[in-house]
């Protein structure tokens, strides 16, 4: 098969469409055909070279991929030879083919096509382990999302309109804004122009934001403190904005508050399989009803990975850039 190798770290040049072993499915996997992979920030940081895959992984990039099961390894029951699917992956979205556990496989929605799927599985587990299981946002509350036109904003304003709750975000073009608030946000902030900390408490008559969905890290961790509500929740799921930071913990004590960090890629298989099950139960039937749709800005031909790069480097895109594999 073919795969986007990374020969030495580097920048985008630095991915190259090469032919390499087949992978095999071993226990408790099964084997997909790779129709198309997504490119997600931590693609980035593994081509960098700052970001190693887990021991016993893929080496190749890709934490998400959709397409068509070739192959039942042992010990895999549910799933058949041709069904389509989506898939959660550690490594290797980037090639034609994949192995994966089957705990973290997804059939694709109802009208969604096979290569629009690959979209789903790395932004809508991160969101719903994030701001519902681990932050446990509520109906009438207020999340605040930092990166509102990304992939993982324009999910997370979806889903936690369809539960009921307020969604402020953060943006850097009007045109950004005007998209978010086309998904539903209430309140639209302009990181380059306004403070948020200001904003949201004027837009939430100084209470704050219940949860924020955080991908800067360290840049905005004693401001995303202020813009807390008392008892709120503040969920870091990247370090755009570096990784060492001051925390007021008097500030933190005063609110009543708590900050919790996480990634997807490390987890335990058992973590994975229980995030994906839970996306299957709560968030399929929102995407098979048509109230939650992937967001895409375009899709690129997987051996031009080293332009989706630069794309989501630019941060020109809206929502998700997928890479499909050649006819």
């Amino acid at each position: 098969m073919y795969a986007i190798t990374i020969p030495e770290p580097g920048g985008p040049e630095a991915l190259v469409w090469d032919e390499v072993p087949d992978p095999v499915a071993g226990e408790g996997e099964v084997l997909v055909e790779v129709v198309a992979g997504a490119v997600n920030r931590a693609d980035i940081l593994q081509r960098q070279g700052f970001y190693h895959p887990p021991s016993g992984s893929s080496p190749y990039p890709g934490l998400e991929c959709s397409g068509r099961i070739a192959e039942i390894g042992p010990g895999v029951s549910g799933w058949a030879v041709g069904d389509e699917v989506c898939a959660l992956l550690t490594g290797g979205g980037y090639a034609e083919k994949v192995a994966v556990p089957a705990g973290q496989l997804l059939p694709v929605p109802d009208g969604l096509t096979v290569d629009r799927a690959a979209a789903l599985p790395e932004v809508v587990c991160t969101v719903w382990s994030n701001v519902f299981m681990i932050a446990h946002l509520r109906p009438g509350e207020t999340l605040l999302v930092h990166g509102g036109s990304s992939g993982i904003g324009t999910m997370a304003i979806q889903l936690a309109k369809a539960v009921g709750a307020k969604v402020a975000v953060t943006a850097g073009t009007k045109e950004k804004l005007e998209r978010c608030a086309e998904l539903g946000a209430d309140i639209l902030i302009n990181y380059r122009e306004q403070d948020f900390v200001a904003e949201l408490k004027q837009a939430t008559d100084g209470a704050g934001a219940d949860v924020i969905l955080d991908n800067m890290g360290a840049k905005y961790l004693d401001r995303n403190i202020q813009a807390l509500a008392v008892n709120g929740r503040l969920a870091i799921i990247g370090m755009q904005g570096g990784v060492k930071g001051e925390l007021n913990i008097g500030a933190l004590l005063a609110k009543r508050a708590a900050i919790s960090a996480t990634t997807l890629r490390a987890r335990p298989l058992e973590e994975k399989a229980a995030i994906v099950a839970a996306v299957r139960e709560h968030v399929w039937p929102l995407v098979s009803g048509g109230h939650v749709r992937p967001v895409i800005d375009r899709e690129i031909p997987m051996p031009d990975a080293a332009e989706a790069h630069r794309v989501v480097e630019d941060s020109s895109h809206i929502g998700k850039v997928l890479l499909v594999t050649p006819n």
